[in-house]
């Protein structure tokens, strides 16, 4: 392993498994949705899904950066539709009553987590260029978000072992998760343009869910 004695450079792989595991759950959810709330039919998505991300992994391992880099968008892009389609739907359902309340809560919570893993999807594979990106260019912290680590002075950060910190998917996730949760960032504020209106599309599926269909649908019981 090499490293600057600066600190501003790192050469540590970055794990690939976690995002692969996030397409993976994201799969599951939408076999866990009732048959409603689902577009197409009920094997369409993790179909795509598993078509896309096989190619995606070998692009990787083969070295092919640019064509990898356009199966993950649209491997992500697939699983927004989706997901923007189920929220629809599951809008759609409310009026009519047709799914019991606590399916509806449970629809409701399925989604939201969708929500929090697709856009930590997108925020793991735009910042910085993506992840072949950063792990090529060996810098420390990210060019999207001003994360924690990121604020430590450069002469105190092999204290907190973060001298050749740079950020993984759980960091996206965590990022992804507060701004589902508090609809807006915690302790990592965005600094790109892209990150931003991501940011307010998230939230806005976010207080879709939260708001008007988990209170709705408490209302109902």
């Amino acid at each position: 392993m090499t490293m600057k004695t600066e600190g501003r450079q790192i050469d540590r792989p970055e794990p690939r498994w976690q995002a692969l595991l996030a397409f993976v759950a994201v799969a599951a959810i939408y076999l866990a949705l009732p048959r409603s709330l689902i577009v197409g039919p009920t094997w369409l998505l993790p179909t795509l899904i598993g078509v896309l991300l096989a190619p995606t992994v070998v692009t990787h391992r083969l070295g092919r950066l640019q064509l990898n880099r356009i199966l993950g968008f649209a491997t992500s892009a697939v699983i927004t539709l989706a997901l923007i389609g189920s929220v629809v739907l599951l809008v759609h359902a409310l009026p009519s009553r047709k799914e019991p309340p606590l399916q509806l809560l449970y629809s409701a919570a399925l989604l939201w987590l969708t929500n929090v893993i697709v856009f930590a999807l997108w925020y793991w594979r735009i910042d910085g260029g993506g992840p072949t990106r950063r792990e090529e260019q060996k810098e420390f912290g990210s060019e999207s978000f001003l994360f924690p680590q990121m604020q430590i002075p450069r002469d105190e950060r092999s204290e907190f072992s973060c001298v050749r910190w740079r950020p993984h998917f759980v960091d996206y996730l965590f990022v992804a998760f507060t701004q589902s949760s508090t609809f807006g960032p915690t302790d990592a504020p965005l600094l790109a343009r892209w990150a931003k209106v991501l940011a307010m599309i998230q939230a806005f599926i976010s207080l879709a869910i939260v708001v008007l269909l988990i209170s709705r649908a408490v209302g109902a019981l």
